[in-house]
């Protein structure tokens, strides 16, 4: 079976995470997902897609235990947070 874009961008930006105290929310769970599509040259789907394609794959984006990682991270972060430099 192919890999769809969203478990695409779960390996490629995310990574489990079930010690953190601070795991990755819906809101910038999805920012993420919009960083990643923007490197990637894909065209983001609409929040209630992402969400349930999330479903789909088995995240619960309220109450998932997901980190950031990668290429989408740093861009998520710099794009978030550009007066931190």
């Amino acid at each position: 079976m192919a890999t769809s874009h969203f478990q695409q961008f779960l390996h490629d930006a995310t990574t489990p995470a079930a010690d953190t105290d601070s795991p990755l929310g819906p809101d910038c769970l999805y920012g993420l997902y919009t960083s990643w599509c923007l490197l990637q040259g894909v065209k983001p789907k609409r929040p209630a897609v992402f969400r349930a394609r999330m479903r789909l794959c088995g995240v619960n984006v309220r109450k998932g235990r997901l980190r950031m990682k990668g290429r989408a991270a740093a861009d998520y972060i710099l794009s978030s947070y550009p007066f931190a430099l």
